[in-house]
């Protein structure tokens, strides 16, 4: 008996589902490779968490995704990641709309966040920059400004060495192709996060203010 004809769009069935797979399979190498940068993640969570119990805050930037994942880490500060707490100051440097547009109109795109970290910036804050690539211009200048400022600069990138982890601070890298490495700069931020919640709460800090009593 002869097998049955495919029905019109298997084939684009099986390929869409290897393509999955194969996607699925490279979040592998952005995992391990985040693993073996674990101590250094805790260590960002911890020291996050002593910088903004002293009254420093954290800017952080990104473009495109990383932009939304700059956004999320500075969600969870601000709100909450887990328990609750006291709201800590995180600011997204691509989320005000007007300064963005103006900025890029009257300066250019490439010095967006070196302006902003020019006025929000002080001594002891923190910045952290997200880039698949590492190559970002206007991360790059943000960078070189945050250092005129004594502001630490901490990275999230792709495939090290890049110029964005090699002109930062510290830089956590993921040897991962562009997709999983993004995803896997989420990942890190949960477990920064992590690690900051639980120094917050080692030093008995962070105690929700009067308005958790609100109804």
């Amino acid at each position: 008996m002869s097998s049955p004809e495919a029905a019109p769009g298997d084939e684009a069935v099986l390929s869409s589902r290897d393509a999955v797979r194969t996607h699925l399979e490279n979040v592998l190498p952005a995992l391990r490779s985040l693993e073996s940068q674990a101590d250094k993640l805790a260590g960002w969570g911890v020291e996050l968490a002593q910088r903004l119990l002293s009254g420093q805050k954290l800017l952080a930037a990104g473009n495109g995704g990383s932009a939304a994942e700059a956004q999320h880490l500075t969600a969870e500060l601000v709100g909450r990641f887990d328990g609750e707490r006291m709201p800590f100051s995180a600011i997204s440097l691509h989320a005000e709309s007007s300064a963005v547009t103006a900025i890029a109109n009257d300066y250019g795109y490439a010095e967006l966040f070196a302006r902003q970290v020019r006025a929000h910036g002080r001594s002891g804050d923190i910045l952290v920059l997200l880039s698949t690539s590492g190559q970002s211009p206007n991360l790059l200048r943000a960078a070189e400004a945050a250092a005129r400022l004594n502001v630490t600069t901490w990275a999230l990138t792709g495939t090290a060495p890049n110029p964005l982890a090699s002109c930062c601070d510290d830089a956590v890298a993921i040897d991962a192709i562009s997709a999983n490495a993004q995803e896997g700069h989420l990942i890190a931020l949960h477990a920064i996060c992590r690690a900051f919640e639980a120094e917050v709460a080692r030093r008995g800090q962070g105690v929700p203010g009067p308005e958790a009593d609100r109804g």
